[in-house]
C-alpha cells in the first residue's frame, strides 16, 4: 500500500472517532454558534466595526477565528496528549504508516472538522444577515493557513508536555487569546501597550486577516498571512526536536 494510502485511511478513522465523540462535536459547535448569535445581537463587546458595515460581518470573523483557534490548537493539543498518555500514540507508531504520515493524517482531519465548523458558522450567519463580498471567498484559503499555523503550535504543546499540562495549558492559553489576543476584539482596539504585542501573534493575525475578508477592517493582508507561516513555521520546528510518542 501507497504511504498516500496509508494517511488517508487514518485520517478517515481519525475523523471518525470525532466525529462519534458526540458530546465534544457538540460543544465544538454550540460555543461558536453561541457566540456569534450573542455578538451579532448585542452590543456588550466593542467589535470596532467600521463605518458602513453590519455587525454579522465582524462577529463572523471573530467565530471563524475561534473555530479555528479551539479546532486547530486547543482540540489537537489535548487529543495529542491524551493519546500520549494512554499509549496509542506511540502503538500507532509501530504500524506500517509512519510517524510523519501519523501527524500529517490527524492534520487533515483536523483540518476537516474546522472546515464543517465554518461551514455551519457562515450557514449561521447567512441567517442572521449576512451577505459575501467578492473579498469574503478569500476566507476559506485564509483559514486553512490559520489551521495549520495553529495546528503546528497545537503539535508542538501536546507532544512536548505531559497530558495533564496539556490540558492546563492548552485551555488556559485559549482563555488568554480568546479575551486578548486579537480574536474577538481586533489588536487595535486593545489598550496600546497589550496591542503593540498581540498584533505579532498568530490569533491576531489570523482574527485581523478575516476581519480585513468580512468586515473590510483597516489591515496589513501581507503581514498577517507572513506572519501565519512563520508561526506554522516555528511550529513545525519545535514539534521536530520536541515532539515525544509516550
Amino acid at each position: 500500500m501507497s504511504s498516500t494510502y496509508l494517511v488517508v485511511s487514518q485520517a478517515r478513522l481519525d475523523l471518525r472517532i470525532v466525529l462519534r465523540n458526540g458530546e465534544q462535536l457538540l460543544l465544538t459547535l454550540l460555543i461558536p454558534l453561541a457566540l456569534l448569535i450573542a455578538l451579532t445581537l448585542s452590543d456588550f463587546v466593542s467589535l470596532d466595526v467600521p463605518t458602513g458595515v453590519s455587525r454579522v460581518d465582524a462577529a463572523l470573523a471573530a467565530v471563524l477565528t475561534v473555530a479555528v483557534l479551539s479546532g486547530a490548537f486547543t482540540s489537537l493539543a489535548l487529543s495529542i496528549g491524551f493519546d500520549r498518555r494512554s499509549g496509542a500514540l506511540l502503538l500507532l507508531a509501530t504500524t506500517p504508516l509512519s510517524r510523519t504520515g501519523i501527524l500529517v493524517a490527524r492534520s487533515l482531519s483536523t483540518l476537516i472538522v474546522v472546515l464543517l465548523q465554518a461551514a455551519v458558522l457562515v450557514a449561521a450567519a447567512a441567517l442572521l444577515g449576512w451577505r459575501p463580498s467578492v473579498a469574503a471567498f478569500g476566507t476559506l484559503g485564509v483559514v486553512v493557513l490559520g489551521s495549520f499555523s495553529l495546528g503546528a503550535l497545537g503539535f508542538a504543546l501536546g507532544g512536548a508536555v505531559r497530558a495533564e499540562a496539556s490540558l492546563a495549558l492548552a485551555n488556559g492559553i485559549f482563555l488568554v487569546l480568546l479575551f486578548a489576543g486579537g480574536v474577538v476584539v481586533p489588536a487595535s482596539a486593545l489598550p496600546a501597550w497589550l496591542g503593540a504585542v498581540v498584533q505579532w501573534l498568530p490569533s491576531a493575525a489570523l482574527g485581523d486577516a478575516l476581519r480585513s475578508l468580512l468586515a473590510a477592517a483597516p489591515g496589513a493582508m501581507g503581514l498577517d498571512l507572513g506572519l501565519l507561516i512563520a508561526w506554522a513555521a516555528l511550529g513545525v520546528l519545535i514539534t521536530a526536536r520536541t515532539f515525544k510518542w509516550d
